[in-house]
């Protein structure tokens, strides 16, 4: 059978930075990227610290606007429209950020948090939101008892299953996972990957997943791109990934 149509596709990416001082040159952060995720598929950006990994997902994620290139979402050009036409389209492509306590409101109580982009979005329903809110509590393997709680009576892997809860209260279809488990625990990070699988047999779900774990990678996602200074420099299946590349340019050959 023919593959699905990507659901994001990245064409020659460019983000620039300014340099330290005006008369430095811009900072290259992105330079030319390219790639495509498919519904059901992880993607991993992979690569040294600063290499552009976040840089590329902010842009994605028009969170920071590319300095140039194509960033289509389900077929539609993101980078030509302004904030008010892609109010509509943010529900379905959503962020998973690094640090889970820090993307929390640690004044807000959990249900209130998930709830917040049904109601941002004209989603939230007072006869059935309620149960919505429960309904994803329960996806992410949390009790509903857990949305009367605030972020700081939460362990880091709890927090983490909020933000992904949170995430997908507006049914997205692509959710761009920054780092999403870098921040914890060894022993907790095994419970949230699981999730994230389990979610994307279940619904479907493309991930981009931005990572420097190349073991972590292996184990999760399906393809890999290898990211240093800014380019993309190799591309290939996961399973393909050898244990303990000697630099993460050799992790993936181009393909």
């Amino acid at each position: 059978m023919p593959e699905p149509s990507p659901v994001l596709q990245v064409r020659d990416l460019v983000v620039h930075y300014p340099g330290r001082t005006r008369h430095d040159p811009p900072v290259r952060a992105v330079d030319g990227v390219s790639f495509d995720v498919r519904p059901g598929e992880t993607l991993a950006l992979i690569g040294e610290s600063g290499c552009g990994k976040s840089s590329t997902a902010t842009a994605v994620l028009q969170l920071r606007r590319p300095d140039s290139g194509s960033v289509r979402f389900a077929g539609r050009e993101l980078t030509t429209l302004t904030d008010e036409e892609l109010r509509p389209l943010r529900p379905a492509f959503q962020p998973v950020f690094q640090d889970p306590y820090g993307s929390l409101n640690p004044r807000r109580r959990v249900r209130d948090t998930i709830a917040e982009p049904l109601r941002v979005h004209g989603r939230w329903d007072p006869a059935t939101g309620p149960a919505r809110v429960a309904e994803l509590l329960e996806m992410v393997g949390l009790d509903a008892s857990h949305g009367a709680r605030r972020p700081g009576e939460l362990s880091g892997g709890q927090q983490q299953r909020v933000g992904i809860a949170r995430a997908l209260a507006c049914e997205p279809r692509l959710l761009v996972l920054d780092e999403p488990v870098s921040a914890l625990d060894p022993s907790v990070r095994a419970g949230v990957l699981n999730v994230l699988t389990a979610l994307q047999d279940e619904l479907g779900l493309a991930y981009l997943f931005i990572s420097h774990d190349l073991a972590l990678v292996r184990h999760v996602a399906h393809r890999v791109a290898v990211m240093r200074a800014g380019r993309i420099v190799g591309t290939g299946p996961a399973r393909t990934l050898p244990a303990t590349p000697e630099h993460p340019r050799t992790a993936a050959k181009s393909g």
